[in-house]
């Protein structure tokens, strides 16, 4: 097969021969080439296609994880800021109970908070920051945190102060048969100073510590016949005396109620009662300033 090329410059014919194994080499080269050249396009244009498809799949899993992430604190937030209102309650609770009216104590409101003008106000608005939102719930925590340790502080010391003050009636039963101040000697008639009250009953009944304190006697002590004095602080001082038998001993803890001893007649008594003194700082005061009759 011959193809013939006219050239316009010369005026001339040529002929290419087609079956010249030179020129069959030359187009099979030329070929070769140009499908090559299509084969690397194709592969790089298939390629990129991969590449992009992998990588938009793996932002929409990046995507997912992020927001999974996000609907997971939000649940957090939520439930931080439910813990918060449930100590609110408790503490206005606590506040009425303890009769607290003071607004140091206000758990009704938030605390107040103030500062210099930030330099990033007047910014953009952007997407609420997960974070922050978390810190300002920790920061309402520990407020809430140190109002409760306040007035669990106002609530002890208020229930500590109310039981070491002595108040009751050092027995359950009986009758009040001789009171605190000047009276006649039992003994001798004589004019005397009666430094407590005493209370009448049966051998045997209970003898009761009016507040909570530490044992600091127990034993028989002139006139007194078998003792128990109690020190109950802030200078507090309470002494049971004349019973038939004691049932602590030097060095133990009492509370408000607890049994002491049994009621006796021992010492310098006429008759079955409990010889109940008080003493603030060392001096005798009258019982009946502190205890019912």
């Amino acid at each position: 097969m011959n193809l013939i090329f006219f050239s316009r410059r010369q005026g001339q014919a040529r002929h290419l021969h087609l079956t010249h194994p030179l020129t069959l080499g030359v187009l099979a080269v030329t070929g070769l080439a140009l499908l090559g050249a299509a084969f690397a396009v194709g592969m790089r244009l298939g390629s990129s296609g991969i590449t992009s498809r992998s990588q938009l799949a793996e932002l929409a899993s990046l995507r997912q994880q992020v927001q999974d992430r996000v609907d997971s604190m939000s649940v957090r937030v939520g439930e931080l800021n439910a813990h918060v209102i449930r100590l609110d309650a408790l503490g206005k609770r606590l506040t009425q109970m303890a009769n607290i009216t003071s607004g140091e104590l206000n758990f009704d409101a938030a605390p107040a908070l103030g500062g210099p003008e930030d330099e990033s106000v007047g910014a953009i608005a952007q997407i609420p920051d997960l974070t922050k939102m978390m810190d300002d719930v920790q920061q309402r925590l520990e407020s809430r945190d140190a109002q409760l340790l306040a007035l669990e502080n106002v609530i002890l010391s208020r229930a500590l102060s109310e039981s070491i003050r002595p108040e009751g009636r050092p027995v359950l039963t009986g009758y009040i048969s001789s009171y605190f101040g000047g009276r006649p000697d039992p003994f001798d008639g004589h004019e005397s100073i009666h430094k407590g009250v005493d209370f009448a009953g049966s051998a045997g009944d209970q003898v009761l510590a009016v507040a909570a304190g530490v044992v600091t006697r127990a034993a028989a002590a002139s006139g007194y016949g078998n003792l128990i004095e109690i020190n109950h602080g802030n200078g507090y001082v309470t002494r049971y005396g004349h019973n038939q038998n004691l049932l602590v001993a030097v060095g133990d803890t009492v509370v408000r109620g607890q049994p002491v001893a049994l009621m006796g007649s021992t010492g310098r008594s006429t008759g079955p009662h409990v010889h109940f003194e008080v003493l603030r700082n060392g001096s005798h005061i009258n019982p009946l300033s502190f205890v019912d009759p």
